[in-house]
C-alpha cells in the first residue's frame, strides 16, 4: 500500500544500516572513524560504543550490546516502538507526529549528559564501552 511506503522505506534503511554494521565489524580497527571527542580528550560521548552495540544487536548478542552502549540499546528499542506505532497509524490512514513538549527534549538532553558524565567516572566504568 502507498500509505506504508515511507515507513517501509525508513525500515529498509535501518535494516540496511544494521546489516552493514553487522557485516563490517566495528571491533576491527580501520573500518570506521574514531569518535573525535574520544580521540582528542579521552572522554566517552553518549554515542561511543554505539556501532559495537549495533553490531552485537545484529548478531543477537544483547548482553554484549548492553556492555558496549546501554543507552544505544534503549534507543534501538524506542525507535522500534515508535516505528511500529507509525506503521500502524499509516496502515489506518492516520498521520504520525511527534510533538513532544520542551520538557521532554530537555529531559532527553539531561539523560544524555548524565550518561556521558557517569560513564567517564570510575563509579560508572561498567557503562564505558
Amino acid at each position: 500500500m502507498r500509505r506504508l511506503a515511507v515507513p517501509a522505506g525508513v525500515l529498509a534503511v535501518v535494516v540496511g544500516a544494521f546489516g552493514y554494521v553487522g557485516a563490517v565489524d566495528p571491533n576491527q580497527p580501520g573500518h570506521y572513524p574514531v569518535c573525535p571527542l574520544l580521540r582528542f580528550t579521552g572522554l566517552y560521548c553518549p554515542g561511543c560504543g554505539g556501532l559495537r552495540s549495533a553490531h552485537a544487536v545484529a548478531h543477537g548478542d544483547i548482553a554484549a550490546a548492553l556492555g558496549s552502549n546501554a543507552l544505544a540499546v534503549v534507543g534501538y528499542g524506542v525507535f522500534a516502538v515508535l516505528w511500529a506505532v507509525w506503521a500502524v497509524r499509516a496502515w489506518r490512514g492516520r498521520p504520525m507526529s511527534i510533538a513532544a513538549k520542551p520538557a521532554v527534549w530537555w529531559g532527553i538532553g539531561a539523560v544524555l549528559l548524565i550518561f556521558s558524565v557517569v560513564r567517564n567516572l570510575p563509579i560508572g566504568s561498567a557503562l564505558a564501552p
